[in-house]
């Protein structure tokens, strides 16, 4: 790439999800620049065209069976590591790229007395490789064999597996999945899959079929009743409470996640409310959903 070229920032984030997104993916549209920055499809060609035609030329080719752009046998990328957290973290900020998706170097921090420090999720161990498998037959709605381990069953063990989404719980990464084994649609974490993934032809079992995916659970959260008054009170101002109660929806098989982003374990009390701050008003509604 020329290094003499001016490239704003904005063009910067666009190029970088070019690279992610066909590395990845195998496949660039212009529709994902458009879904991801809010741009149209006239300047989300310009920024391919250009990509292609000056800051990387022969990074991607242009495939009619795809409808799309796909990474060359000789993709160099001029903007990203193709570090599988830089497409975790892609799909995870999609509602929000310039916050959460690209490198904070890009950004002069010069110009402002205003401090901010965040902490990240920790980085998982993720096979490059079997994360691309997976999202190929996520893609493509195709079965997968892959060796699993779990800390139930620590000898890797072949699992034949149709994946139909990628999840993020905000610790940790996982597909969920029909297996064969099970019978079932299942949650499989990524970090524990081992050794290489092979095709094992169309999947059998559509999203649609997945109950615990379509059905919505509604949540009731309310300040632990333990707490004084005034010290619910505040607990309900820190939430955004309506009428004393925050009222979450989720998809029954995200349930428990979603209880652990509020520190809550409904197998558990804590001994002081001060620690718990919250609890959940419809239990009985809320723990059939449980795992």
């Amino acid at each position: 790439m020329n290094r003499d070229i001016e490239i704003k920032f904005d063009q910067k984030l666009r190029y970088k999800a070019i690279e992610i997104i066909a590395y990845w993916e195998g496949r660039l549209t212009t529709n994902h620049l458009g879904r991801l920055f809010g741009i149209g499809r006239q300047q989300a060609s310009k920024d391919i065209n250009f990509y292609m035609s000056t800051l990387a030329p022969g990074n991607l080719l242009y495939d009619k069976f795809l409808k799309g752009f796909r990474p060359s046998t000789g993709f160099k990328p001029q903007f990203t590591r193709c570090d599988v957290n830089e497409y975790l973290q892609l799909l995870n900020g999609s509602d929000n790229v310039l916050d959460s998706f690209l490198d904070t170097s890009l950004i002069d921090h010069s110009d402002t007395d205003v401090c901010i420090e965040t902490l990240q999720p920790p980085q998982k161990n993720i096979t490059p490789h079997i994360l691309m498998a997976l999202i190929n037959a996520i893609r493509n709605h195709r079965k997968i064999a892959l060796h699993y381990v779990s800390l139930n069953n620590p000898k890797s063990e072949q699992r034949y597996l149709e994946p139909h989404t990628l999840v993020f719980t905000g610790l940790r990464w996982h597909v969920r999945a029909f297996c064969n084994k099970n019978q079932d649609f299942r949650d499989f974490v990524l970090t524990r899959f081992r050794e290489s993934a092979m095709a094992a032809g169309p999947a059998e079992h559509a999203r649609e079929t997945d109950q615990y995916w379509h059905h919505k659970v509604r949540i009731k959260l309310i300040p632990d009743t333990r707490l004084e008054p005034a010290q619910r009170k505040i607990i309900a101002y820190d939430y955004g409470m309506h009428r004393n109660a925050l009222i979450l929806e989720t998809r029954a098989a995200l349930v428990s996640y979603l209880l652990q982003h509020y520190q809550l374990d409904p197998n558990k009390i804590e001994a002081k409310p001060e620690a718990q701050q919250l609890m959940i008003s419809n239990l009985k509604e809320v723990e059939k959903w449980l795992f």
